[in-house]
């Protein structure tokens, strides 16, 4: 497939962006937890889960997205929201705990909604398979030509909702795909101890669909397989199933120790890391050149800091607030 260099370059500041935005919140993240770690303190309190390494699966997608197009992400979101365009300084205000966020502050980093574009996510494992199929169902029974994306980890493809997400979006020839993230550990659990196949996406053929792995953690590969399968969806052929191996360079969550990672194993990944792989690439290929990355470089750290500051100075809701915008 040929890729127009606009595309690459796209997606080589996406992905620049992403790496630096998880930098900043993980730098900031540290403030006041320290030296004794203390997950209430600091000015962004609870878990975090940054998605350095995940790229290419966000950024691979992104150029085939149009406007409409529903994705539901996993509690490691921040790539996938970034590379589908949501406001970088409502979402920084938002893993703030700031009234400026996208839920005014009442949904932190794991729980991020978006009405343009079409996003959310949530802390709980598989959640958002079952709700990209009812998107999907939305546009089918609307007559849209959208379609819906779910993303979620190589764990999530044992949970319930995975198979009956599956199962039902086959049955009634939904316009979805399923993007299983595997970066080889659920939480702490490497996939070989936890599942019975070394690939997820050889489970799409139970469900009579489509099911393609993409062995590499590459931003091209995931380009190719994405487009096909987004296309089919579009063309009302039916949901696909893609698997991309992928590696999570940091913790599961920040404060994690990441013993159960062998010192072999982290050197690898960050031999691999690839956003330098990407831009080595690029500038080889000639898409891009040493100043032109820097140039991209600038420009998207700068729309990061931006989006940091404007977090930084916004208010935090009133306490009286608390109950606007819930459920009663």
């Amino acid at each position: 497939m040929q890729i127009p260099e606009q595309h690459l370059v796209d997606m080589y500041a996406a992905t620049v962006r992403i790496r630096y935005f998880e930098e900043r919140i993980r730098e900031i993240y540290y403030e006041d937890k320290l030296p004794a770690f203390d997950i209430a303190a600091g000015p962004i309190p609870g878990e975090m889960h940054l998605s350095a390494g995940q790229e290419p699966v966000a950024v691979g997608l992104m150029p085939h997205l149009e406007p409409g197009d529903a994705i539901t992400a996993t509690h490691r979101p921040h790539h996938v929201a970034i590379a589908q365009g949501v406001d970088l300084k409502l979402m920084a205000a938002e893993i703030m705990g700031k009234v400026t966020g996208l839920g005014q502050g009442k949904g932190g980093h794991m729980h991020l909604f978006s009405v343009e574009p079409n996003f959310g996510c949530s802390g709980i494992i598989g959640e958002g398979m079952p709700v990209a199929v009812g998107a999907a169902l939305a546009f089918q029974r609307l007559g849209k030509n959208n379609v819906a994306l779910s993303f979620f980890g190589e764990g999530a493809a044992n949970q319930g909702a995975f198979h009956e997400s599956l199962n039902l979006a086959a049955l009634w020839n939904l316009p979805v795909v399923f993007v299983c993230e595997d970066n080889a550990y659920a939480i702490s659990v490497p996939k070989e101890a936890s599942t019975a196949i070394a690939d997820n996406s050889d489970r799409a053929s139970a469900y009579g669909i489509p099911g393609v792995l993409v062995p590499d953690n590459d931003p091209l590969a995931v380009y190719e397989v994405a487009g096909e399968a987004i296309r089919r969806a579009r063309a009302g052929e039916g949901p696909s199933l893609v698997e991309v191996k992928t590696d999570r360079l940091w913790g599961h969550f920040e404060g994690d120790a990441d013993l159960y990672r062998t010192d072999e194993f982290k050197a690898a990944m960050a031999e691999r890391d690839p956003l330098e792989l990407y831009r080595q690439r690029l500038i080889e290929e000639n898409v891009l050149t040493p100043a032109k990355a820097e140039e991209i470089q600038k420009t998207t750290h700068a729309e990061v800091d931006e989006a940091i500051d404007f977090a930084r100075q916004s208010e935090y809701p009133k306490p009286e607030d608390a109950l606007l915008h819930v459920f009663a």
